[in-house]
């Protein structure tokens, strides 16, 4: 059974009202490592990763938001494809050993 309604997104004020100076933080915080000056990774590579965490965590919200981000800065279909595979492929595996051990490692 799943649960989703579009309109629970509206519910995010209740938290910038509850919990303004927390709210305001995490807002920062976000759009910091987002999109803040000096950045090493691209934004297009950094909204891909975003991408397949919120896939991971199955946010419906940062899935949209992210993969409109990531359009916005050039990522292809191929590339948002690709992404959804590797979270798909890790989000499958860490449900237990399915890999082989490290070189090195024993069984």
């Amino acid at each position: 059974m799943t649960y989703h309604d579009h309109n629970d997104h509206q519910y995010a004020k209740n938290l910038r009202a509850g919990a303004p100076a927390a709210f305001n933080a995490l807002m920062a915080f976000d759009q910091e490592v987002l999109s803040g000056a000096g950045k090493v990774i691209p934004r297009k590579y950094t909204e891909l990763m975003a991408v397949a965490v919120a896939l991971t965590t199955q946010c419906v919200y940062c899935i949209g938001a992210h993969t409109k981000a990531a359009h916005a800065e050039g990522a292809t279909q191929e590339e948002l494809a690709e992404t959804t595979m590797i979270a798909a492929a890790l989000r499958a595996g860490s449900r237990g050993p399915v890999t082989a051990p490290a070189p090195g490692r024993a069984n």
